[in-house]
């Protein structure tokens, strides 16, 4: 008798990221900025001091200083994984039991229902607005009736790109005895975090990572900071050595070049409202053809009028060596650099005049 897959991951199929050689990509939400040669200096001199035949330091104690420095909290309040879908994986995993009530939101970051569904909990999804906002006395509602263990989206959120202001997020926290789980990825491109408040909360991680507005996609670095007491549980449950010694170096570093790092975030949302403001000027002429929502993130979101065009567009952009985000009737387009956007306008606007005419 040959042994059989589990009903839970049977059918389930990889995850398969666009790949292929393009010219421009603004798929994944990276930054376009790569390192200049005065840090990777650095980080090649960091990495010749590695003793690679030793475990990595399991409470990553230097890259947490670095952390708090930058974001200016306290480091014994902070945990690194190995990138945020690591943290977000034992999060899920450890703070509920099989057949706890988790509520994700519609539309939001798919992998927070997956983690979910693995885990064995049963997800409450609940939907956002027509105008794909957040509707927090819904969530409240839904959160006190049934007994919900946990809240987890993201904010400003992933894929729509808008955000929950701080008194609409403090109010859902205060209202509720789920924990709350706030994705923070994109909060470096907006300016309504609660990081400096996560101690005053008994129901609150936040999420941050390395791979957006740090441009550090690469090594997988993700922050989790809670009070004292998520924070020493978390330290329990995640694996000992789960941040390579190379990551940590590397983190050490680029947390310490604030001016780099912030003068980068002001570089990339000037670039996203070109994008922005090239599309709505767009859609002014094609009002019935495409909606552009507020971005509070280096990406913009925007639904065609069907599933069709989307991915009409989407394929001649590949054609042409850009490759953007397609969901359904939504396409996603990361910001790059003003030439990247430029290009990318103008292969749209190309495009809408050949399937409905000048």
């Amino acid at each position: 008798m040959s042994y059989q897959l589990n009903s839970k991951i049977r059918t389930l199929i990889p995850y398969e990221p666009i790949c292929g050689d393009f010219e421009i990509r603004l798929d994944a939400n990276e930054s376009y900025i790569n390192f200049p040669r005065y840090i990777t200096d650095k980080i090649q001199e960091q990495i010749k001091s590695i003793d690679f035949n030793r475990y990595p330091d399991p409470y990553c104690k230097n890259l947490c200083k670095s952390v708090a420095q930058f974001y200016n909290i306290d480091e014994n309040l902070i945990t690194i994984g190995d990138g945020s879908d690591e943290l977000i994986g034992v999060i899920i995993n450890s703070f509920l039991q099989k057949g706890d009530n988790i509520i994700t939101l519609s539309h939001d970051f798919s992998m927070y229902g997956f983690y979910a569904f693995l885990s064995e909990m049963n997800n409450i999804v609940v939907d956002k607005n027509e105008d794909l906002t957040i509707d927090v006395d819904r969530m409240i509602k839904t959160a006190c009736g049934n007994d919900v263990k946990m809240i987890i989206f993201s904010n400003p959120c992933n894929p729509t790109s808008i955000g929950l202001d701080k008194q609409s997020v403090r109010k859902l926290i205060n209202s509720v005895e789920s924990l709350v789980v706030l994705d923070e990825a994109y909060m470096d491109f907006w300016n309504e975090s609660l990081l400096s408040e996560t101690a005053d909360y008994d129901n609150l991680i936040i999420l941050r990572t390395a791979s957006k507005a740090f441009g550090a996609a690469a090594v997988r670095l993700g922050i989790a900071v809670a009070n004292n007491v998520i924070t020493q549980a978390l330290k329990a449950v995640k694996a000992p050595y789960n941040v390579n010694s190379v990551t940590q170096k590397i983190g050490e570093i680029i947390y310490k070049e604030k001016n780099f790092i912030t003068g980068n975030i002001k570089e990339i949302i000037k670039n996203k409202e070109f994008l922005a403001n090239g599309l709505l000027k767009i859609q002014k002429n094609r009002p019935d053809v495409f909606t552009v929502y507020k971005s509070d993130t280096n990406f913009v979101f925007m639904k065609m009028e069907n599933t069709n065009k989307s991915k009409e567009i989407f394929e001649y952009l590949k054609e042409n060596k850009i490759v953007i985000r397609c969901m359904g009737s939504f396409l996603r387009v990361t910001a790059g650099s003003k030439d990247q956007c430029k290009k990318f306008l103008a292969l749209f606007e190309n495009k809408l005049s050949s399937m409905y005419g000048e």
